[in-house]
């Protein structure tokens, strides 16, 4: 039988990992500065209330707007807002919590704090569309394709301006959502591996 494990899913709003997990017997919780979506066990306000509560894993979502290559251009403009993203991610990876898993597009992440250590797409979980994804995992395994499918639709960056585009772009596909709920919720029998090293500067 698989142990059940207290996961922490920060800046997630969908509710969509969270869930995966509490149907697998997990007691798992999301936590964002919005409100969830859907109903389930929500930490409303900032993660490091909740970070250093005994948590045996953490799937992280921190936001890309002052990280993500795609914004390169304004990097100039925007030097302190990007350090504070980048110490962001820093704490989250240096969590208290033996299993980690954090999520980001293409970015400098990679090159400022540690090499990806996975990338993923979702038409490898059956989704037929391209968002290049990147994951940095502290003694959790690569994510193995479930389902993959045809069709390489770039929807998400397609997608009309509005109010709500941001929060769209940045939903985690269930797909997705549903194989780290199955491979990882019961790495509580695996070995404990090397720490991600985690550059400071």
């Amino acid at each position: 039988m698989v142990k059940p494990l207290r996961v922490l899913i920060a800046c997630e709003y969908s509710g969509r990992v969270r869930d995966a997990m509490r149907l697998r017997g997990h007691d798992a919780m999301s936590c964002d500065l919005l409100p969830s979506e859907v109903p389930g066990p929500h930490y409303q306000g900032d993660v490091r209330d909740v970070l250093y509560d005994g948590w045996d894993m953490l799937i992280a979502h921190p936001p890309c707007t002052h990280l993500a290559v795609s914004g390169a251009r304004w990097f100039k403009e925007k030097q302190r807002e990007q350090a504070e993203a980048l110490d962001f991610v820093r704490l989250l990876l240096n969590a208290p919590v033996s299993r980690i898993a954090l999520e980001q597009p293409i970015s400098i992440v990679a090159s400022r704090i540690a090499p990806t250590s996975q990338v993923i797409h979702p038409w490898q979980f059956g989704h037929g569309e391209r968002k290049t994804t990147c994951l940095w995992l502290v003694n959790l395994p690569h994510l193995v394709p479930t389902n993959v499918v045809s069709g390489r639709e770039e929807r998400v960056h397609r997608m009309a301006p509005g109010p709500d585009r941001w929060k769209e772009r940045s939903r985690t596909f269930e797909g997705i959502a549903e194989a780290m709920a199955d491979q990882w919720g019961d790495v509580a029998q695996l070995p404990l591996m090397l720490p991600l090293v985690v550059a400071n500067g």
